[in-house]
C-alpha cells in the first residue's frame, strides 16, 4: 500500500483496425473482389479487488487478420453463383506477462523476474489486495480456412431455388499455464520465488492441438404466388471432432492401477483412446407469408436450428488427468451432441393508415441438449465434471413493431414480452452445487436474459445535409440470485438460483450527422454520437442481500474485523463495475472521393 496516492485509468484499451477491399469487374456478369482486414487491440477490465493495486491486473488481447476472395458470376438472368474462401487468423490472450518466464539483469547482474512471489498477493485487513498479481495465463491461437458456394436459380415465375455448401477448417492451439513457484513447499526456501511451468502431463496446464472439421449443405425453394410466398428449406450439418476419448470415465487417464493376483493389469478397469464419431444433424424450415387484402400479411415459420457447443467443452483438460481433490477439473467431451432450437413463430403485419404499420408476433422456441457438466466418480471416489448434454431451456413471448414514415421525418417503436426458462443457468450449476453440497435444482428456473419487458423506440429526421437519430431503451431488470443473510430465516429455506430481479434500466443515445463540400469533387462527413446522454446510473448487477448497488448488509463483526489506515469498510461494497458506463462521445470525421 505505499503508492503514490495517483489516479489510474482501470477501464482502458487500445485498438489499431485497418481495412482494405478491391474489386474488380471482368467482363459483363463477372466480378470478383478481395479483402483485407487487420486489428489488433489490447484490453485491461476493472477490477475491484485491485482497486489500490492496478499493475497487478491481467490484460485481454486479442490480434485478428481476415483475407477473403469472392467471386459473383451471373451466368444469365435467372441463374448466377458466388463462391468465397476466406481465411482468419485469430489470437487471443490474457496474462500479464506474454512469457511466463518473463525476467530482466539488474545493474548487479541478478536475474529479476517480472513475476513475483505470491506472498504479496494478500488483502487480509482492507479488503483489497495491494501487491502480488494475477497469474492467469492462457493462450488461444485458432485458423479458419472457410468454403462457401451459394447458387441462386429463378427455375420459372413461382420457384426460386438457393442451394448452398460450406466447409471449415479449424486448426486450434490452445495454452493454459498456471504459473508456479518452484520452491512451494520446501519451507526453509519459502521467500525465494522463481517462476515455473509445466506441460500438459500435469494439472497445472491444458495445452492441446486440435483440427476439427465441420461443414453444411443447405436446399431452399422460394414459392411465390399472387396471395402467399412459401419458403421450404433443409439443412444438413456435420462436425468431425478429429480427437479421441477415454473408454472408461471412471479411469479416464489411467492414474490408477489395478492388478490381479498375478500382477496383471486388468483390463476392463483400464482405459483407451477411442476416435470420436462424426456429428451430424438435418434440420428442416419452412414459412409462409398470406396476404390478406392490400393492406395485410400473416406470415408463420417453423425451423430447427444447429449449433456446436463452445470447442473448450470439447477440448478442455486434454489430457483426461484427475486432480487429487473433488470437484478440481471439469473435462471436455468430444462426444457432445449439437445444441438444437425448435422454433415456431406466428404473426400478423398491418398496415394502419398511410406511413403507419402495425406487426405482431408470438413465438416459441425449444432448446435442447444445452451445455451442462455431469458429475463423474473415479474409481477411489474422486468427482469431477464432464461436459454433457442434460439441460434444456424454452422462450416464449410476444413482439410488437409500429413503423412510421413521414417524409424526412421516420420511427420505430419495438416492444417484446419475452419468458425464458431452463433447468440449469449456466453450464456448470449442477457441478458447482453438487461440490458445495448443495441440493440439484429439480424445478424451472428463469434463464439470465430473462427479461420480461423490453422496449426500444427510435426517431429519425434525415435532412439534405444534415440529420439526427435518437433511440431510447427500457429493459426490465434481470434476474439474480438472492442470499438471505444467515441470520434471516429465509436462510434456512433451498432457495433456488435466479430467485429474484434487478432494477429496471433505461437509457438514451444520440447521433448527428453533417455532410458538407470540400475542394473539387471531394466531400466531408462529421458524425457525432453521444452514448447514455442523460448520464443515467444503471445498474449491471446487485449485492446479493439487498439487490441494489453500492448497498450491502453491514454487520458489526464485518467492521471489527476491518483493519486498514486507508480505507474505510463501506469501500469494500462501492464497487463502480455495478453500473454501467457513464456518457460517452464518439466523434468521427470521414472524407469521400
Amino acid at each position: 500500500k505505499s503508492g503514490d496516492s495517483s489516479y489510474v485509468p482501470m477501464n482502458t484499451g487500445e485498438n489499431l483496425s485497418a481495412l482494405l477491399k478491391l474489386s474488380f469487374k471482368l467482363f459483363d456478369g463477372l466480378r470478383f473482389s478481395y479483402l483485407y482486414s487487420k486489428s489488433d487491440e489490447a484490453y485491461f477490465g476493472y477490477d475491484h479487488g485491485f482497486k489500490y493495486n492496478p499493475d497487478g491486473r491481467a490484460g485481454s488481447y486479442k490480434e485478428t487478420s481476415y483475407g477473403s476472395f469472392q467471386l459473383n458470376h451471373m451466368i444469365n438472368p435467372k441463374l448466377f453463383y458466388e463462391l468465397k474462401v476466406s481465411y482468419l487468423d485469430n489470437y487471443t490472450g490474457n496474462y500479464l506477462f506474454k512469457d511466463p518466464l518473463d525476467y530482466s539483469i539488474d545493474e548487479v547482474g541478478d536475474t529479476v523476474y517480472s513475476y513475483i512471489h505470491d506472498k504479496y498477493l494478500e488483502n487480509y485487513g482492507s479488503g483489497f489486495f495491494t501487491g502480488g498479481q494475477q497469474k492467469n495465463h492462457s493462450i488461444l491461437s485458432m485458423i479458419d480456412e472457410t468454403f462457401k458456394f451459394d447458387l441462386n436459380w429463378q427455375a420459372n415465375y413461382n420457384h426460386n431455388i438457393k442451394l448452398g455448401l460450406l466447409k471449415i477448417s479449424h486448426d486450434v492451439d490452445q495454452q493454459w499455464r498456471e504459473i508456479r513457484n518452484k520452491y512451494d513447499g520446501e519451507a526453509s526456501l519459502s521467500d525465494i520465488y522463481k517462476p515455473e511451468i509445466f506441460g500438459d502431463t500435469t494439472v497445472y496446464a491444458d495445452l492441446y492441438k486440435v483440427e476439427p472439421q465441420e461443414g453444411a449443405a443447405y436446399l431452399q425453394d422460394k414459392m411465390e404466388f399472387d396471395n402467399m410466398v412459401i419458403n421450404v428449406g433443409l439443412r444438413y450439418d456435420v462436425f468431425d471432432p478429429a480427437s479421441v476419448y477415454p473408454s472408461n470415465r471412471r479411469n479416464p487417464s489411467n492414474q490408477l492401477t489395478y492388478k490381479d493376483t498375478s500382477g496383471v493389469l486388468i483390463d476392463s478397469l483400464t482405459s483407451t483412446n477411442l476416435n470420436a464419431e462424426i456429428i451430424d444433424q438435418i434440420s428442416p424450415r419452412i414459412g409462409f407469408a398470406y396476404q390478406l387484402g392490400n393492406e395485410a400479411v400473416l406470415h408463420f415459420s417453423y425451423g430447427h436450428f444447429f449449433q456446436m457447443p463452445p470447442l473448450y467443452s470439447m477440448y478442455q483438460n486434454h489430457s483426461f488427468l484427475i486432480p487429487p481433490n473433488d470437484h478440481g477439473t471439469t473435462m471436455g467431451n468430444v462426444l457432445l451432441e449439437p445444441e438444437k432450437t425448435i422454433t415456431y413463430e406466428i404473426g400478423l403485419w398491418q398496415e394502419l393508415t398511410r406511413g403507419l404499420s402495425l406487426d405482431v408476433a408470438l413465438f416459441y422456441r425449444d432448446i435442447y441438449n444445452l451445455l451442462s457438466a455431469q458429475v463423474f466418480s473415479t474409481y477411489n471416489q474422486i468427482e469431477y465434471g464432464l461436459y454433457s448434454n442434460k439441460d434444456y431451456g424454452n422462450a416464449r413471448g410476444l413482439e410488437v413493431k409500429l413503423d412510421m414514415g413521414l417524409g424526412a421525418l421516420k420511427g420505430m417503436l419495438n416492444y417484446t414480452l419475452q419468458y425464458t426458462r431452463g433447468n440449469a443457468d449456466s453450464p456448470t450449476q449442477t457441478f458447482t452445487r453438487d461440490g458445495a453440497n448443495m441440493d440439484p435444482v429439480n424445478r424451472f428456473i428463469p434463464m439470465s436474459w430473462d427479461q420480461r419487458h423490453t422496449l426500444n423506440g427510435t426517431v429519425m429526421f434525415f435532412g439534405k445535409n444534415y440529420g439526427t437519430t435518437l433511440t431510447a431503451y427500457y429493459n426490465s431488470g434481470s434476474p439474480y440470485t438472492f442470499s438471505p443473510q444467515s441470520e434471516s430465516v429465509l436462510s434456512r429455506i433451498n432457495l433456488y438460483p435466479n430467485n429474484a430481479y434487478k432494477p429496471s434500466t433505461t437509457s438514451l443515445d444520440a447521433t448527428m450527422y453533417y455532410n458538407f463540400k470540400l475542394m473539387g469533387r471531394y466531400h466531408g462527413k462529421i458524425d457525432l454520437t453521444i452514448y447514455n446522454l442523460l448520464d443515467r446510473l444503471n445498474e449491471n448487477w446487485v449485492d446479493g442481500q439487498t439487490g441494489r448497488a453500492y448497498t450491502a448488509i453491514i454487520k458489526d463483526t464485518d467492521l471489527a474485523g476491518h483493519r486498514s489506515d486507508f480505507n474505510e469498510y463501506e469501500d469494500r461494497i462501492q464497487n463502480p463495475a455495478m453500473f454501467s458506463s457513464p456518457r460517452m462521445f464518439k466523434i468521427a470525421v470521414g472524407i469521400n472521393f
